[in-house]
């Protein structure tokens, strides 16, 4: 019997994900689930892999057998509908969904691509720096203020971990320079790119100021790349976060990118940046310190 070869998506692999979860709380192996539905293990295997689509019935099914109910129930059948235009939006909430599909689309990357052009990269920021990127604005309810920044930096542990993905960042000189934190905290951030540049696998390269109207002027993108999966990228909005996966957005993020590696500093000019930047707060943090005695 042949069987159809399909690509997992975003929204398939997030679906298999939570159906895998619900069987693991529920305590039955993935085998045992399958006999006693009468399904094929390998469909299953499939299905909990995001490399098979799961209808609405077929979804419900293991739900109703695992016991799922409720709000629970209705929130895991909403991923089951359609991504055929290649394209997924995640709401925000409290500690949002999309943090959580972007969790585990970058834990399982080999390769992700990030641009960043009015702040650090969340996955290298250091606490003070995240706290005050998520408080300054004064969009996020104080509530979940520190939520939010755990969040952040338990993510980070993806770039810390025995075997992690190859990651590239660019970020934009003008990021460096917003005072988002104060002086101290800013020096510590940029001592954390330094530190976390000098990695194996981690590149920090710098789009100068000088390089004028680069390729990715519109907007900050995310791409990740799989051994066994379509790319994803992925673009976020103050409310929701916008995956994308069709070819053509694919490849127009990939041209992006080579124009990119082309303006950017190389890692190690991006390396000698980085240090004066440090230097430069780490003197201005010295005066405020010295005026704060002056003024006891």
């Amino acid at each position: 019997m042949t069987t159809t070869a399909y690509k997992a998506t975003v929204r398939r692999r997030e679906l298999g994900l939570e159906l895998r979860e619900v069987r693991d709380k529920f305590g039955i192996s993935m085998c045992e689930l399958a006999r006693r539905l009468g399904w094929e293990a390998s469909k299953l295997s499939r299905i909990e892999n995001g490399k098979l689509p799961c209808s609405e019935v077929e979804a419900a099914i293991i739900l109703a057998y695992c016991k799922v109910t409720g709000r629970r129930l209705d929130e895991i059948l909403r991923l089951c509908a359609g991504d055929a235009d290649g394209t997924w939006v995640r709401e925000n909430g409290c500690l949002p969904d999309q943090l959580r599909t972007l969790i585990l689309h970058e834990t399982i990357a080999e390769t992700i691509y990030e641009v960043e052009l009015n702040r650090v990269p969340g996955l290298l920021q250091t606490e003070d720096y995240a706290r005050a990127v998520i408080t300054g604005p004064g969009l996020v309810p104080f509530s979940l203020i520190e939520g939010r920044v755990q969040a952040r930096m338990e993510r980070q542990t993806l770039i810390r971990r025995e075997n992690p993905p190859r990651v590239i960042f660019y970020i934009h000189e003008q990021a460096l320079h917003l005072p988002v934190a104060d002086d101290k905290a800013m020096h510590e951030q940029m001592l954390q790119l330094l530190f976390l540049g000098a990695r194996p696998g981690c590149d920090i390269r710098i789009i100068p100021r000088s390089a004028g109207a680069h390729a990715a002027l519109d907007c900050p993108f995310r791409l990740m790349q799989y051994s066994d999966a379509q790319p994803v990228v992925s673009l976020e909005t103050q409310n929701r976060t916008l995956f994308l996966e069709s070819a053509t957005d694919i490849a127009t993020y990939r041209l992006i990118l080579g124009r990119l590696a082309d303006a950017a500093l190389s890692r190690e000019q991006s390396r000698s940046v980085l240090a004066d930047i440090a230097s430069v707060y780490e003197r201005a943090g010295a005066h405020d310190h010295d005026d704060q005695d002056g003024l006891a």
